[in-house]
């Protein structure tokens, strides 16, 4: 039987400020902080360091105001209490001898101390030399990126308007999906273009069996689901679902596809290897993305046009729950083992967690403007939010539901990879036409660089260049 809950109220509010050399960029987290975090700042630029990241205005020196009152580094405050012995006069002194400042002494050797320290402090290792590779949609290439030296080594030019690139499990093979129709087939190392297949205009969410020996992939407007032989790059078949399809999901265990569809409001079961579809289900209005428990027993669907989320059994094909969470919902991330699911707001600036188990709302959370892209660091749990409104990443302690740090890194954000030993962060600033690497515990960025025109998606595999 299908249920109807509703979020309970758990929602935190955000402080933001706007920045005044790029307008939409907020320090959006500094409520989230305790007012012991903030303190003055150092000389050479004002601003608090919170949780492991400093708030500035743009490195302009400009300081803000915290949110509980008690400082503002602008104003100068009264000259620290004088310790005892400190400025003693000269005629109290015995004639001849020197008394120097205990303090001052003090604070000789402790600087001494900390410039000695940090001399010896061993820095990280720099990054191994993983191979990124990055699609480019308006230049329609995919480039070949050193993640040691930062630099792009290779480009290769594919079919036009590329928006994904995935990588073809247990094969040295990047399958690239063009919003013009075609895939893109690349082989490592050589990056060439091995083989082209033609799918129809808008084809999109390409998945491939566990091991890499089928793959689907929709053709939207026409309805169909379209199955590949992987090992032969040739299509099999085209399932007909009689309606314009939006999304396709694989379960993790290879065996079910599930289709939303928008303009039916439903979702279609398809059994993966005999190619049958299983039957169908109403769900939410419009609804779009979806993500399956590591289990392969349950579907979550974003219902786009309500501020609702619809779950559905994939054994019985029913409706479980449609769940109020009052936003609009836009992009899901499932944490690693299934338990929580964060929902994005679709053009907003807040999450809401969800209890994948009970189906009810576990907190509403603030973030950047625009959430669009997240990813999971597993030890320790950090959810990586990219937010394309303010050109931020945020990192968020899961367990604890704090906020580690929130690096301004471009304009627009939308796609981002971890390196196998998830030591390093990269993103794809679509607007900048940038690849961003940043460190892990703590997010601090290294650097940027230029990748391509309009990069729309990024992945490492685990292949180390020579």
């Amino acid at each position: 039987m299908m249920r109807r809950s509703k979020g309970r109220s758990a929602g935190l509010q955000a402080s933001t400020y706007r920045h005044k050399g790029r307008p939409g960029f907020s320090t959006f987290m500094l409520d989230l902080l305790p007012s012991s975090t903030f303190q003055p700042s150092p000389p050479w630029g004002r601003g608090w360091p919170a949780a492991g990241v400093f708030f500035s205005r743009g490195g302009s020196g400009e300081g803000v105001s915290s949110p509980h009152g008690e400082l503002n580094p602008l104003t100068p405050g009264p000259s620290p209490p004088r310790g005892r012995g400190e400025n003693v006069q000269a005629a109290s002194r015995p004639k001849g001898r020197h008394y120097a400042n205990v303090s001052q002494r003090l604070a000789v050797v402790l600087v001494g101390f900390a410039v000695f320290s940090s001399g010896c402090r061993r820095r990280p290792a720099p990054p191994k030399a993983y191979a990124a590779f990055v699609v480019n949609k308006q230049s329609s290439t995919l480039a070949e990126v050193n993640l040691a030296k930062f630099r792009v080594l290779a480009t290769v030019a594919v079919a036009a308007r590329p928006e994904r690139v995935l990588v073809r499990p247990q094969r040295e093979e990047l399958w690239v999906v063009s919003a013009s129709g075609e895939i893109s087939v690349v082989e490592f190392p050589g990056l060439r273009v091995v083989r082209k297949l033609r799918i129809g205009e808008g084809a999109r969410d390409l998945a491939f069996s566990p091991h890499g020996q089928r793959a689907f992939i929709l053709e939207p407007a026409k309805g169909q689901i379209v199955f590949i032989d992987s090992e032969n790059y040739k299509e099999t078949t085209r399932l007909n679902l009689g309606t314009p399809l939006t999304d396709l999901a694989l379960t993790p265990d290879g065996n079910t596809l599930v289709a939303s569809s928008s303009a039916t409001n439903r979702l279609f079961f398809v059994n993966a290897d005999r190619q049958k579809v299983l039957g169908s289900v109403e769900v939410g209005k419009a609804p779009g993305p979806m993500v399956i428990l590591p289990n392969s027993s349950k579907v979550f669907v974003s219902d786009r046009e309500e501020a609702a989320i619809s779950a559905a059994d994939l054994t019985t094909q029913q409706l479980l729950s449609n769940i109020e969470i009052g936003i609009r919902p836009g992009a899901l991330v499932l944490k690693p083992d299934g338990g929580e699911l964060f929902i994005f707001e679709n053009e907003g600036t807040s999450m809401v967690i969800v209890d994948t188990d009970q189906d009810n709302v576990e907190q509403n959370y603030p973030t950047g403007h625009k959430p669009v892209a997240g990813v999971f660091q597993q030890n320790p749990l950090v959810l990586y939010i990219a937010n394309a409104g303010d050109g931020s990443v945020m990192a968020l302690d899961v367990q604890n539901r704090t906020l580690l740090a929130a690096v301004h890194l471009g304009i627009e954000p939308r796609a981002m990879a971890l390196t196998p030993d998830q030591r390093f962060l990269v993103v794809a600033d679509t607007a900048a036409s940038t690849l961003a690497v940043l460190q892990t515990n703590p997010a601090t960025l290294l650097t940027t660089f230029p990748v391509g025109a309009d990069p729309a998606d990024v992945v490492v595999p685990g292949w180390v260049l020579q």
